[in-house]
């Protein structure tokens, strides 16, 4: 009797030793082979922790950062500006993490006719080095922000060091000499790799601009007059003035000439904006690159058209339909017919991948130095995946998970 049950024992550890043999590493051990930090970074229009009364960037009346910090991830958000340039977005994050004044660098803000320095940061995470790395998850613009700050941290800026041996006593930020490499890896999310064609339209980017402000006061069950957000345009002298009515702020801001330069959000996400920039969106060899891709259009059947979505937010969907129709086969790249299905700010073909770079779908051994695109997450929109639109939380718990697990696993 003995006998008979210990060969049963015997079998049951077998067999379960073969099923954990025939997992996946990271299903059968869930191994980490890193503990480095995640820091959010929020795209067009966002905003940090302490705003909007609570109502979160990520995850809306959620919390994805809190979900991902109980699991015993180290999660951070970044709170950058959500209207300013690119570069600028980039150093306003590199001071955020690392802590200090913003320096916006001597050369740049003459030619831009800006204040240099911006706002001081305690950090978030002062011993950020190429020991002590960090990973970037980017929803929207946040993913070309991370892209441009792993490319100043590398490089640093010549221009900025000619001024400076022009000038020394101007002084010069340490991020400008480059040399580190200290980002393990960036994930974007619903990102206008390429370029959003909807910035080609000025007038109907600044229109929407403005009133998605006050769209998301109204999602998150705020008055406009009581709405506790900040566009942190400090630096082209555009604070919102002690006592003055919300409306008139966002007014006066969205009526300022800095929206006709190239040192602003709008430049930078369109497609003459991302060519101009192109040394600051390199793909580097030394840093694994994930992207995620949402699409809230359907083709009309018997067509080659599409139309977007019953679900999508009613509020995306004029650049929904701008996205649809507008083509311009001068422009590089081309905006074709491919360029339709969108997730209602941001093209597919857009989103999936910067063109040109190296690039492969996800499947499961990525390498450094090329993008690994998922595939195109169909019927979500550009705000369902972070959280604010119909999706439950625990969907959006769960992708979030899978992202964090996913470069926590990478080797260090």
């Amino acid at each position: 009797m003995r006998r008979k049950l210990l060969t049963k024992v015997l079998c049951v550890i077998l067999l379960f030793g073969i099923i954990g043999a025939a997992l996946p590493p990271a299903a059968a051990a869930q191994e980490q082979s890193n503990d480095y930090p995640i820091v959010l970074v929020h795209g067009l229009g966002g905003w940090g922790p302490g705003e909007m009364l609570g109502f979160r960037y990520w995850g809306g009346f959620g919390n994805i950062p809190r979900y991902l910090n109980n699991r015993g991830f180290r999660v951070y958000e970044a709170n950058i500006s959500g209207w300013a340039s690119n570069r600028d977005r980039a150093i306003e994050l590199y001071y955020f993490i690392k802590g200090g004044t913003v320096d916006y660098g001597a050369a740049h803000s003459t030619l831009h006719n800006h204040e240099r320095f911006g706002r001081t940061f305690p950090g978030i995470l002062p011993d950020w080095d190429e020991n002590n790395k960090i990973h970037l998850i980017g929803h929207s613009m946040g993913g070309l922000t991370a892209r441009a700050l792993a490319n100043l941290i590398a490089d640093g800026c010549a221009v900025e060091r000619e001024f400076y041996k022009r000038h020394p006593e101007s002084g010069i930020s340490p991020l400008f000499l480059g040399a580190e490499q200290s980002i393990h890896s960036i994930t974007s999310v619903g990102t206008p790799h390429n370029g959003a064609s909807f910035a080609e339209d000025r007038n109907a980017f600044i229109h929407f601009a403005r009133d998605f402000i006050f769209m998301l006061s109204a999602a998150s069950g705020l008055s406009p007059e009581r709405i506790l957000y900040d566009l942190q345009l400090d630096h082209f002298g555009l604070s919102r003035h002690r006592g003055e009515h919300f409306h008139s702020y966002v007014r006066r801001v969205f009526s300022s000439s800095i929206w006709h330069s190239e040192d602003i959000a709008l430049f930078c996400l369109s497609l003459k904006g991302i060519a101009a920039n192109e040394a600051l969106l390199a793909t580097r060899p030394d840093i694994y690159y994930f992207s995620h891709t949402a699409q809230a259009t359907e083709r009309v059947i018997f067509t080659n058209t599409h139309r977007p979505i019953a679900t999508m937010n009613p509020f995306f969907k004029p650049p929904s339909w701008f996205i649809i129709r507008y083509t311009d086969r001068h422009s590089i790249p081309a905006i074709t017919g491919d360029w339709a299905p969108n997730d209602g700010m941001v093209s597919v073909v857009s989103s999936l991948h910067p063109m040109g770079h190296p690039a492969r779908p996800y499947c499961g051994r990525p390498q450094p130095g090329e993008w690994n695109f998922h595939p195109v997450m169909m019927r979500w929109d550009h705000l369902d995946i972070v959280g604010i639109g119909t999706r439950l939380p625990s969907q959006l718990n769960q992708l979030y998970w899978e992202m964090a697990q996913r470069v926590r696993n990478l080797p260090a």
